[in-house]
């Protein structure tokens, strides 16, 4: 197969284009490196520097796009930044596909785009989200469904949840397990905010690998990846000190601007149709994670 991944220098794309690389396929990766790391992008993959505002063109079966502006706090500051790199730069993306005849899997996201819930979110749950971010995500899902019905195209759209893993920078603020990580590893202090019991449903990015190549053979729809577990950030932070092994507990600050109360998907459609179900436990994740960093 011929992939073409945006964002494939950064976090979750280059673990994406790895796995593609194992199993014989051949990829080309776009991405500005404005968060993406050159040294990230395996060398058996095609690397070609490109920021998604702008359009682009490809040759490749499937399109896996995953660049974005990621970061919530960011989106809240400049939402019109936001906007055009994931809302325009999804546009483009679609666009490239269309003219290539190429499948194409969005990484949306669930944590930003239900919101606040009170249950398990599904994939008929209302979309509320709490933050730029996540109005951005929403839009572009709109375009994705909307090229579906126009074009009769059966593209896919994947809401992670809180994803987590080696490769994760601490620089953004929606690395949270990154961030303790690196900070205890350091000996420096930690914050969360809030109170600690806002709640996150933590998947390892092995298993939105899996979920993204799995989509890549489905014929459409939106989908939740996550764990379906729920974990408050205070008992996430105890988790982290026992993978670096040290007793340092965080202080706490104000509760930031689009955060959610809690956020944790259901991922029932996911199991049923795609075959996916995360198999990473959280604090299993955390040591390998705090392993490898």
């Amino acid at each position: 197969m011929r992939a073409l991944v945006t964002g494939g220098a950064g976090f979750i794309g280059s673990h994406l284009v790895d796995a593609l690389v194992a199993r014989g396929d051949e990829v080309v990766v776009l991405d500005d490196l404005s968060t993406g790391r050159r040294d990230y992008v395996n060398p058996a993959a095609q690397f070609r520097p490109h920021d998604v505002r702008e359009p682009f063109e490809i040759g490749a079966d499937v399109v896996f796009h995953l660049a974005a502006q990621a970061d919530v706090g960011t989106s809240m500051e400049r939402p019109s930044f936001d906007a055009e790199v994931n809302v325009v730069g999804t546009v483009n993306a679609l666009e490239a596909a269309r003219a290539a005849g190429a499948h194409l899997v969005f990484s949306s996201t669930g944590g930003a785009i239900y919101g606040s819930v009170e249950e398990p979110a599904g994939e008929d749950s209302a979309l509320l989200p709490v933050s730029a971010y996540g109005l951005a995500k929403r839009s572009a899902e709109v375009y994705l469904d909307g090229w579906n019905r126009i074009f009769d195209t059966h593209h896919v759209a994947l809401r992670f949840a809180n994803v987590y893993g080696p490769r994760q920078s601490a620089a953004l603020e929606g690395g949270v397990v990154a961030i303790f990580l690196e900070r205890l590893a350091a000996g420096e202090p930690t914050t969360i905010f809030g109170d600690g019991a806002i709640t996150r449903d933590f998947v390892h990015v092995d298993d939105v690998v899996r979920a993204l190549l799995l989509a890549a053979e489905h014929d459409g729809g939106v989908f939740n990846v996550g764990t379906g577990v729920e974990s408050t950030v205070a008992d996430l932070h105890a988790l982290c000190e026992r993978a670096v092994g040290v007793d340092a507990p965080p202080s706490y600050g104000p509760a930031r601007a689009g955060d959610a109360l809690r956020s944790v998907l259901d991922t029932t459609k996911a199991s049923a149709e795609l075959g996916f179900t995360a198999t990473v436990a959280l604090a299993e994740g955390i040591a390998a994670t705090a392993a490898a960093t």
